[in-house]
């Protein structure tokens, strides 16, 4: 994957480990969307700080399975788990967006869990 791109990934495992909300959202456009699994989603800076408020901490991996770029959008579509567990607990889909000559910026984060709830 390209290094603008696994920033991005990066980037959000160590504000979500550090729960470091305010870097947290700033990867996202001020538009940007997060659907949570369970959750109604949210829209906008304001709306997303709420929802990640009181979330994060745990020690966070996130992996590619797949992605593609062109222009000015970009998605990462991947799995997720924390600490040393070696499986992915879930999955997850990236859409970015970037201004020309900006750097790269999630528009909307969607995740769920891999197991089945009764």
């Amino acid at each position: 994957m390209p290094p603008e791109l696994d920033r991005v990934l990066r980037d959000y495992e160590r504000a979500w480990r550090t729960r470091d909300l305010a870097a947290l959202v700033s990867l996202f456009t001020s538009d940007g969307w997060v659907l949570q699994s369970g959750r109604a989603p949210v829209r906008g800076h304001e709306a997303l700080t709420a929802a990640y408020r009181g979330q994060g901490g745990a020690d966070l991996k996130l992996r590619a399975l797949s992605y593609a770029s062109a222009d000015s959008i970009a998605f990462i579509i991947g799995g997720y788990r924390y600490g040393t567990a070696t499986t992915d607990m879930g999955k997850f889909t990236l859409t970015l967006r970037r201004a020309a000559g900006g750097k790269w910026m999630i528009f909307s984060d969607m995740d769920n869990g891999n197991s089945r709830t009764p």
